[in-house]
């Protein structure tokens, strides 16, 4: 090989080596920013805009109120509603004030697995006491601070049950529920009811379809 090939070859070769490939166009996921992801940030902010116009702090300061009477302590202050029961130590509290026992262990520290759990022992303790399912909160309703407006509708409908529980002699969240109106009826006023044949149902003597002109065909004149 002469030098000129040499020259040649030693050039082929470091060009190999110096290359370097072009960048991809294409970009990541992380850093995309099409139309779509677009709409869903904006989809998230309607959302969120929404849950907050849900709450209504007359109600969030009742709920305090009566936190803060039932555990004989005020929230601190200048602490938001939400960051007093954001982990849940608040909420296992109150729950055994009403219902002593309710929650065998408060936790206090462990990270947020840990107050996590605090808030699904509040809500076992309170569907145990006969909050139904439907009207407790999620667990990221209150953690996330997704829905406040649902937490506190909890506390109420917590407050209405204890109502039906005479060992609690208050304080009281929120109005009496309304009693179940029961009519007791003897025997013998239940057979001679089954006798009687309502008026709206007419008379059913000598009753027959005659006359009856159901699915008959109109006459229709024309030119009349």
């Amino acid at each position: 090989m002469n030098f000129k090939e040499r020259k040649s070859s030693k050039n082929s070769l470091n060009s190999q080596e110096f290359s370097l490939p072009l960048l991809s166009e294409e970009r990541s996921p992380l850093y995309s920013t099409t139309p779509h992801n677009y709409t869903n940030m904006s989809l998230e902010r309607q959302v969120r805009a929404k849950l907050a116009s849900k709450r209504c702090p007359e109600q969030e300061k009742e709920a305090q109120n009566w936190i803060e009477t039932v555990l004989g302590a005020k929230f601190p202050p200048g602490e938001l509603f939400e960051d007093v029961l954001k982990d849940g130590t608040v909420l296992c509290q109150l729950i055994n004030k009403i219902k002593p026992g309710s929650v065998n262990k408060i936790n206090t520290s462990g990270g947020q697995f840990k107050m996590m759990e605090n808030i699904t022992n509040f809500q076992a303790a309170i569907k145990a006491y006969g909050v139904v399912d439907i009207d407790v909160f999620q667990t990221v309703d209150l953690w996330e601070k997704k829905d406040i407006a649902q937490v506190v509708s909890t506390l109420f409908a917590l407050g209405r049950e204890t109502y039906r529980h005479p060992e609690w002699n208050g304080p009281y969240l929120g109005p009496k529920p309304s009693e179940e109106c029961k009519r007791d009826f003897s025997e013998e006023v239940l057979k001679a009811g089954q006798t009687i044949v309502g008026l709206q149902a007419g008379s059913n003597k000598g009753a027959s379809q005659s006359g009856q002109n159901m699915g008959a065909g109109r006459k229709i004149l024309l030119g009349k």
